[in-house]
């Protein structure tokens, strides 16, 4: 069982920088792929990126490629969504949710979820 905690959204313009964390605890951080998912009003959750137990994969969605940049630290237990150049259909709760066994592909379900955190960009 592993519990996470997403913390760093907030109102941010358009064109702007938010980080944001996602803190885990229970059993061994470095056994799971974590990712970041959200879900606009009105819309399914979809993905936004992903990264292996060691940070050695990493996966994007394309509508974030090249603006948003996720990393782990193994250590803290984190992971990280560095999100820049942010625009107004970024709104969404976002999610952090982590896999079993350490590696994902694309498509693969998630085992555990955190509660969100919202992120609002106005334009």
């Amino acid at each position: 069982q592993v519990q996470l905690v997403e913390s760093g959204g907030g109102l941010v313009q358009a064109g702007g920088s938010l980080r944001l964390s996602c803190a885990a605890s229970g059993r061994p951080f470095s056994s799971y792929a974590m990712g970041w998912f959200r879900q606009a009003p009105g819309k399914e959750r979809e993905f936004v990126a992903a990264i292996s137990w060691s940070g050695g994969s990493i996966y994007y969605a394309d509508s974030v490629k090249g603006r948003f940049t996720i990393s782990r630290d193994n250590a803290k237990r984190t992971v990280y969504l560095q999100m820049n150049s942010l625009k107004p259909e970024d709104t969404a709760v976002y999610y952090c949710a982590a896999r079993v066994g350490g590696y994902y592909n694309e498509g693969d379900g998630m085992d555990y979820w955190g509660k969100g955190t919202l992120v609002t960009v106005s334009s």
